[in-house]
């Protein structure tokens, strides 16, 4: 009996030994498919699709010069990983499709986290707290809650989180039909102006930097859809890219580097690190 119950056991042992053995290789496995970072380093280059339209993120000053908060940050972070930073300009609406075919690494331009997008990609750590905003140009227009825009025609940016945002109200029924949607807030703008719409919905970040800019001022109303959080979105399996780059904006805020880029852009450091909820 005894016999039998040593033999019994070392096999048992055996037995766990190779299913802890076959684990770890699933897990090496699992570690080594993931080639994100691999791929980027080899390169020496990270390759950033973004909407070149959307100040003070990433735009094109008077010169034609490529400029913004999430230019100045990437190449800080690009500098920290020891590659160069590349900025594709895309189609807003093909983001997904240029992301999956590797014409981009990433997508980094005030990509909002929601749930969709959590689904979709790897998202980095939220690193700038912003809000979505409601304004306009005419005194007039008087917005406290979601349900007056049934009052008003409004603009956004097509597959923006404003819309996203006024889809998830629960009054959106209520005005969804008087919601126009554009390719980027410029065209939104200048349609406000001339008339065409009485309002629009808007990154906190966008409108606060436009009136900088314009000598007809954008008034915030006084209702809001509440805060937004900007992340960076990479391809679903890209986690060791995603890890590295999140290293690297830790490192730029304990270093001081994001707060000075943030104060240059906003007047105020707006940089958070934080997991998406």
């Amino acid at each position: 009996m005894k016999k039998r119950t040593v033999l019994i056991l070392a096999a048992v042992l055996v037995l766990a030994v190779g299913l802890l053995a076959g684990c770890g290789d699933k897990k090496k496995d699992a570690n080594a498919a993931d080639a994100s970072w691999k791929y980027v380093k080899d390169n020496g280059t990270l390759i950033v699709g973004l909407d070149d339209t959307f100040a003070p993120m990433g735009f094109k000053d008077k010169k034609g010069k490529l400029v913004g908060f999430d230019i100045d940050f990437a190449r800080a972070v690009g500098k920290k990983l020891g590659v160069k930073v590349k900025f594709q300009p895309i189609n807003w609406n093909a983001k997904d499709a240029n992301l999956k075919s590797k014409k981009i690494d990433c997508i980094w331009n005030g990509l909002s986290a929601t749930p969709e997008r959590a689904k979709s990609y790897s998202l980095s750590k939220e690193y700038l707290d912003n809000k979505l905003v409601v304004v306009t140009t005419e005194g007039n227009v008087k917005i406290a809650k979601a349900a007056d825009l049934a009052n008003y025609k409004v603009g956004t940016q097509a597959d923006s989180s404003a819309l996203e945002a006024m889809k998830a109200n629960k009054d959106y029924d209520k005005f969804k039909d008087n919601i126009k949607e554009y390719d980027s807030y410029d065209t939104a703008i200048l349609d406000m102006k001339a008339g065409r719409i009485d309002c629009i919905v808007i990154d906190q970040v966008l409108a606060t930097y436009k009136n900088t800019k314009l000598k007809e001022k954008l008034n915030e109303c006084k209702y809001n859809f509440g805060s937004d959080y900007y992340v960076i979105g990479f391809r679903k399996g890209d986690k060791a890219l995603t890890d590295k780059v999140n290293g690297a904006i830790k490192a730029l805020i304990d270093d001081g580097t994001a707060a000075k880029i943030s104060k240059e852009w906003f007047g105020k450091n707006i940089v958070i690190y934080k997991d998406y909820k």
